[in-house]
């Protein structure tokens, strides 16, 4: 592809070697059985099984991790419980970096277990020079009592070292719009029924920058979705999009309701982005989830000013979310897709996954109401093989979440944002695997 909960880890990695206990074994530790379960990597055509690399199994209390055998196997001693096994494996080759994704969501282990192997086939995706560095989206606490969730954003940046041109970048969300309610897009085998079909549904409208914007290595865009105004006049915890470098989802012809959209003066109009509202779409405002959206940025492969509007307007292109006329979607090619991102409401560990492996491996769970934003994590080791980042990396970062219940940290302990006004370039870790890539930050970046 062009392209993008963390939970506290609670065991030790468990190294295994060639050979393993019976599958169908458990044993009594302190008085707690365990169970072994194995994991098997099913490869794509033309990738080999490698040793060493990660798998972890995922559960309401803890992650347990393991390590593959050359054939691509792994083992775990577990406690009773249902389990999410993934994994994400960076292959670099000459010509590009190559990310292999693969979950499987409800494993449950009981007395007694039955030992089968767990297969966990893998998707092949390749990284994306764009990408999604921050998602603004749960709003924050009212001066006076209460929240204000109508000043969400979005920061793409570019995290190659050349620059590329944002013409078409468009931006959607999946439905359901929050993960925690019922997808009507999973089939009666559990699968999401457009994964073999290669897309991505994007529900009610699609928004594009249609400007030839050029955005230079290891710099950002910042688009407000709503609002893009001085927020902080009525609410001090909001955010202050008056600035004429800012992008704003502003489009009046197509959505009216100016309680969702207004725009600073100092907003050049050729800063907006244009809607493309779906045939039978109503509503005055495009509504993002304030709690679980599933978002992915795209820039269409095919050339031509028109090629937005021709591929909204194709009937082809048109689904519904269950059948649903309320509920459309459009069906956007996952060979499109630059990055994406699948956010689960805190407490709703029976979410279902909406963003195909080949665009999101893994999910980030999120606080909202309280001024918390999506960051994405940074890659230490690239970030810190930079030469001329010697002595400008700010470390032992401190903003995370990992101390709340549900929250998530930054594992590289490189404070981004205040190495940036330091003069370092980050580059941003992506494996298309959110789990891995993105942290619960107690403080939006455009409020340091």
């Amino acid at each position: 592809m062009k392209k993008v909960n963390l939970v506290k880890r609670v065991s030790s990695l468990l190294m295994i070697g060639a050979f393993v206990l019976a599958a169908g074994s458990c044993e009594e530790k302190e008085g707690v059985k365990t169970f072994e379960v194995k994991v098997q990597l099913e490869y794509p055509d033309g990738y080999i099984a490698q040793k060493g690399v990660k798998v972890e199994l995922k559960g309401a209390a803890a992650t347990f991790e393991a390590s593959t055998d050359s054939t691509g196997l792994a083992a775990f001693k577990v406690t009773a419980g249902t389990y999410e096994a993934r994994v994400s494996e960076v292959r670099n080759t000459n010509a590009s970096t190559i990310v292999l994704n693969g979950t499987q969501a409800g494993i449950a282990v009981t007395d007694p277990w039955s030992g089968e192997i767990v297969t966990l086939t893998l998707s092949e995706s390749k990284q994306s020079k764009l990408l999604i560095k921050e998602l603004y989206v749960g709003g924050c606490q009212k001066d006076d009592g209460g929240s204000f969730q109508r000043d969400p954003y979005v920061i793409l940046y570019n995290n190659s070292s050349e620059p590329i041109s944002l013409k078409n970048v468009s931006w959607g969300a999946t439905l359901p719009s929050n993960g925690h309610t019922t997808n009507n897009f999973v089939n009666e085998s559990g699968v999401l029924s457009y994964q073999s079909e290669g897309w991505i549904p994007a529900g009610f409208a699609i928004w594009t920058l249609e400007q030839d914007v050029t955005l230079d290595a290891g710099k950002q865009i910042v688009i407000a979705f709503e609002n893009a105004i001085d927020n902080t006049q009525t609410y001090s915890n909001s955010i202050n999009f008056a600035h004429p470098e800012y992008y704003a989802g502003y489009d009046m012809d197509v959505y009216t309701n100016t309680t969702y959209y207004k725009v600073s003066d100092v907003i050049p109009t050729n800063h907006y982005l244009k809607a493309y509202k779906l045939t039978g779409v109503t509503a005055t405002a495009f509504v993002l989830s304030v709690s679980s959206p599933a978002l992915f940025i795209f820039q269409p492969t095919e050339e031509g000013d028109s090629i937005i509007s021709k591929f909204v307007n194709n009937p082809e292109n048109i689904t519904l979310h269950g059948g649903y006329t309320s509920q459309v979607t459009l069906k956007t090619p996952v060979e499109w897709i630059l990055d994406g991102i699948e956010v689960f409401a805190q407490g709703q560990e029976s979410s279902t996954k909406r963003l195909t492996d080949k665009v999101d491996a893994g999910s980030i769970y999120f606080t909202n109401q309280q001024g918390y934003t999506l960051y994405r994590n940074v890659d230490k080791e690239a970030t810190e093989a930079i030469a001329n980042n010697a002595g400008k990396l700010v470390y032992n970062y401190s903003l995370g979440t990992a101390d709340l219940v549900g929250g998530s940290t930054d594992p590289s302990g490189i404070d981004a944002e205040a190495s940036i006004k330091n003069g370092a370039t980050i580059i941003y870790k992506d494996t298309n695997n959110s789990s891995v890539d993105f942290h619960q930050r107690r403080r939006a970046s455009l409020r340091d």
